[in-house]
């Protein structure tokens, strides 16, 4: 019989979308007083995966990720999930949202992201909100499904996320790199 105990803490992820620089940097301002510093902000990039987003958003939707130093217990999810839907709110012009906002955990195992949209590969987390998960780590890198976003898909950002996997794991060991007196690479402390 397994015996139940918590996960170990995650690295909080957010994807934005966005048409309004004014509005992301309000984004950003209010997720890092509310979740602490950032510890990688991807550059932001034009979004042509879909059209689904232009009505409400307009003409040139941009893609940013950013992840957190601070790492967060997987049973709060759902309510980042709320969080950010009310931040997205704040930030809308006239009822249409200029940011969205997916907030997601990435641990050394997978990347979760939270939705209020249920599908058949999206399991139920609690207060409304479902966990689609999004890529596996499989045999040394973020692997996507069959039903991961194009976006999630891109080489750079799948890197990206090794690397921050990689930093998630010192974290979790106590102990962060550091570059070395000579030729940067990574020195355990």
């Amino acid at each position: 019989m397994s015996q139940p105990q918590e996960p170990p803490t995650a690295k909080l992820l957010m994807g934005f979308l966005f048409t309004d620089l004014h509005r992301r940097k309000q984004a950003l301002e209010m997720l890092c007083e509310r979740f602490g510093p950032l510890d990688f902000l991807s550059q932001a990039e034009p979004f042509l995966y879909t059209d689904y987003y232009q009505e409400e958003m307009g003409e040139g939707i941009h893609r940013q990720v950013a992840t957190f130093l601070n790492l967060v217990s997987q049973e709060q999810l759902p309510e980042i999930k709320h969080i950010t839907n009310d931040m997205e709110k704040k930030l809308s012009v006239e009822g249409e949202r200029r940011v969205n906002i997916d907030p997601g955990l990435l641990s050394p195992e997978r990347l979760v992201l939270a939705t209020g949209k249920n599908f058949t590969h999206r399991i139920y987390l609690g207060k409304g909100i479902y966990g689609d998960l999004t890529l596996l780590y499989k045999r040394g890198a973020y692997r996507p499904l069959p039903w991961t976003y194009p976006d999630y898909r891109e080489p750079r950002l799948l890197h990206y996320l090794g690397v921050i996997r990689r930093k998630l794991q010192f974290q979790h060991k106590g102990r962060l790199p550091r570059k070395g007196p000579v030729g940067g690479g990574e020195v355990d402390r």
